[in-house]
């Protein structure tokens, strides 16, 4: 049997572990962060985030092992702007998400921060000739990331009933196998996408910035519709902002170890994923929830997006 006519079920497939290993995921967080009496925006930013950027760390560090800067790089520049603009678009239109100003205020800031320092690390070269630099000052950024939100962890926490050590150890089970289904899942729609994409002849970078990135990305597309779904505004958006955040620091320092980036040929997707972040505070400020409009504004402009890449990139 042709592999094109294999993708098929295995899209299937795919798509099924998503949708089933994210129900899972957000029911697991949200009860642990009940039980423990920590905010489930905490746990989403930190562990959800971590789990559904599990397929971009496989895919740009693989294609950095391998050589191959285009997939590498363009894996989580499309990724992030699929994050900002596709996933939280859509979880919106499903149910508007709830805002609470201290996203604004503490987690926006914190992946504002993150790509603005993408963008001039770029530009003076520190993920091409002094990589070795660059790349270990995105892993400290890191490890400052995890502490300062283990500590908003311990923080936050506020006990209202004795804690059932059968129950919570039950949901994190759940949060773990909810990752590897949803990882499982992504693997096997980004194998059987690119198949089909590669049988059509599209370049390499455009693959990465699209077909790759939008793939990648689906963990966070289901688990976000999924938490909007069932009225978890904080997982829906901390899993966006954490994802994010993995994604620049935590995966673009460990590939830039292995490969020059060539991230300063593509300083104009850059400053794109840039000017998107910064779209996000009005729309974050303008009210108290994410509408339906604003949703739906936001996957026009992502598709917009998509037509430059097809249009001045092919």
């Amino acid at each position: 049997m042709s592999p094109i006519l294999l993708s098929i079920p295995a899209f299937i497939i795919g798509v099924v572990l998503l949708w089933k290993g994210s129900d899972i995921l957000v029911e697991g967080t949200s009860k642990t962060a009940l039980q423990l009496g920590v905010s489930s925006l905490v746990i989403s930013v930190v562990i959800v985030g971590f789990g559904t950027s599990a397929p971009e760390f496989a895919i740009s560090v693989g294609a950095a092992i391998q050589k191959n800067s285009d997939i590498s790089l363009g894996n989580i520049v499309g990724s992030c702007i699929a994050n900002l603009l596709l996933v939280l678009g859509i979880a919106s239109i499903i149910r508007p998400i709830k805002i609470h100003k201290k996203i604004v205020n503490r987690e926006m800031l914190i992946v504002f921060g993150t790509t603005v320092t993408f963008l001039v690390s770029s530009y003076f070269g520190l993920l091409d000739d002094y990589r070795w630099f660059g790349g270990l000052i995105f892993l400290v950024f890191f490890v400052i990331f995890v502490i300062f939100f283990v500590n908003c962890a311990k923080n936050e926490r506020n006990i209202q009933k004795k804690i059932d050590d059968n129950i919570t150890k039950k949901h994190i089970v759940f949060i773990i196998f909810g990752i590897i289904a949803v990882v499982a899942g992504a693997w096997i729609l980004i194998e059987s996408s690119v198949i089909v994409a590669e049988f059509l002849g599209i370049p390499t970078f455009i693959i990465a910035l699209s077909l790759v990135a939008v793939g990648t990305s689906v963990p966070e597309l289901v688990v976000s519709s999924m938490a909007s779904y069932r009225n978890e505004s904080d997982i829906a958006i901390g899993n966006v902002l954490g994802s994010n955040v993995f994604n620049i620091l935590l995966i673009l320092g460990v590939s830039a170890l292995f490969i020059p980036l060539k991230a300063t040929l593509y300083l104009d997707h850059l400053l794109i994923l840039l000017l998107i972040t910064v779209l996000m505070f009005p729309i974050l400020y303008s009210s108290e929830k994410i509408s339906r409009f604003e949703g739906a504004i936001m996957i026009i402009f992502y598709f917009g997006y998509i037509w430059y890449i097809f249009f001045f990139h092919w």
